[in-house]
């Protein structure tokens, strides 16, 4: 039976309540299987590689001082669906956003996507996600040309095609993520997304009317010229993954833009730039 490399987390001290959220932006730099969270005050983090565990171990240690870390050898167990067995469907908005095993009936005016989670590509459950779902539906696709960048499970792409745009593209650089968008595509069949790999430094398209970024407020400045060229003028950047903190930077990167809509979910925002 294979082991998994991981690390098992837990609490030496009072933490604060977004500890869980502020962990898991910390660990986008490393090749992440997935994350369980056996006891509300433990979470178990499943790397590819021990050499990819024992980096992350190293540097979580000098950045999380009030957790315990420690490197754990795990038994493949179908672990990754025990782990998920307990996630539930989200509403935001008109939307609901469930795995295949919480799908609920139709009411024939809400619109249920559903996203099957794996290797660590997100459903709802996470703010900036839910805070993303809120921007487009405040922006109404309806007749718009959408590209998605950092796609990840796709349930962006797949939520401003459900929406009525008449053309969504999902970006990554990720083959995994590709990977999990395109089989929760055969989930929403109704959703017509064109999925693309591409580095988001390197991106060669332009004239979209809608540009979707949940990626991390380093690379949102990194990467904003880039990302302001895939806009047409007149056009929306939806851009979160940012942290409270990483605000001034962000905006900093787009000094001819305006802000169209400011919002926030705990330390998470979700800003809305609309290109001159």
């Amino acid at each position: 039976m294979r082991n998994w490399p991981a690390l098992e987390v837990g609490r030496l001290t009072r933490v604060p309540p977004d500890a869980p959220e502020l962990l898991q932006a910390a660990l986008v730099d490393y090749q992440i299987a997935a994350i369980a969270e056996p006891t509300p005050d433990t979470w178990q983090i499943f790397f590819d590689s021990v050499d990819e565990r024992d980096r992350a171990a190293d540097a979580l240690a000098h950045q999380f001082d009030e957790l315990s870390i420690a490197p754990v050898d795990i038994p493949d167990e179908d672990w990754v669906a025990k782990s998920q067995a307990d996630l539930r469907a989200v509403r935001v908005g008109n939307i609901v956003v469930a795995p295949p095993w919480d799908v609920p009936p139709s009411d024939g005016s809400t619109i249920v996507i559903i996203i099957r989670p794996s290797m660590g590509f997100g459903t709802a459950h996470h703010a900036t996600t839910r805070l993303c779902l809120a921007a487009l539906q405040r922006l109404d696709p309806r007749g718009r040309e959408v590209i998605d960048v950092g796609t990840g499970s796709g349930v962006l792409a797949i939520a401003a095609t459900r929406l009525g745009a008449v053309s969504v593209v999902g970006i990554d650089d990720d083959a995994d993520a590709l990977q999990a968008a395109a089989d929760n595509l055969t989930l929403n069949r109704d959703a017509k997304v064109s999925l693309r790999r591409i580095d988001t430094r390197e991106i060669g398209l332009g004239g979209f009317d809608l540009v979707m970024a949940n990626l991390t407020g380093t690379l949102l400045a990194a990467a904003a010229v880039p990302l302001c060229g895939l806009a047409k003028p007149g056009g929306y950047l939806v851009l979160s993954g940012l942290l409270e903190e990483e605000e001034a930077m962000v905006r900093a990167a787009y000094p001819d833009c305006l802000v169209h809509n400011r919002s926030q979910e705990g330390e998470w925002l979700c800003i809305t730039f609309q290109r001159p």
